[in-house]
């Protein structure tokens, strides 16, 4: 509730929602990337390097995950990118029931790490990231970062 007099808060000018769509296929990954990349510099978020690069690595092991194990039942994907005032979302999200699980380190294998990955970063930087199931039987896989990197607890200047 506002107090008497108060100005209500406006969003900043880089803060929104953008949505896109892309085929389940191998290209979609670099182009994913470059969608993302050119959107937080077009909005001008206050995004520190490493958290930009960090979710570059993201949006790549998501989308790729999409194509690889996804696409037969989702022959398309959705890339989501959420700014607010102090953190940035990306998501990818397929029309395929199966939640996936991160792999435990095997170096016997020479993929299935992604998601592995995934955490790392976002554990790293001091986000979260989850799998949540949609209303139509697909499910979203989000990590949502600070726009400046935690370190040891303390967040660490831009």
């Amino acid at each position: 509730m506002e107090s008497r007099g108060s100005v209500p808060a406006r969003p900043l000018s880089y803060e929104g929602v953008w949505r896109f769509t892309a085929p389940a296929v191998d290209v979609s990954v670099p182009q994913a990337r470059r969608a993302v990349r050119d959107l937080l510099a077009r909005q001008g978020a206050p995004v520190a390097d490493e958290v930009v690069q960090g979710l570059l690595l993201i949006v790549s092991e998501l989308v790729t995950n999409a194509v690889r194990h996804a696409a037969l039942l989702s022959p398309e994907l959705a890339v989501e990118v959420a700014i607010g005032a102090r953190w940035v979302r990306v998501s990818v999200e397929d029309n395929h029931p199966y939640r996936p699980k991160a792999l435990e380190t095997d170096s016997a294998q020479t993929g299935g790490r992604g998601l592995l990955l995934v955490r790392e970063i976002t554990r790293e930087a001091g986000g979260l990231c989850d799998v949540e199931h949609t209303a139509s039987g697909g499910k979203i896989i989000w990590a949502e970062l600070p726009l400046v990197p935690v370190l040891n607890g303390e967040a660490t200047p831009i």
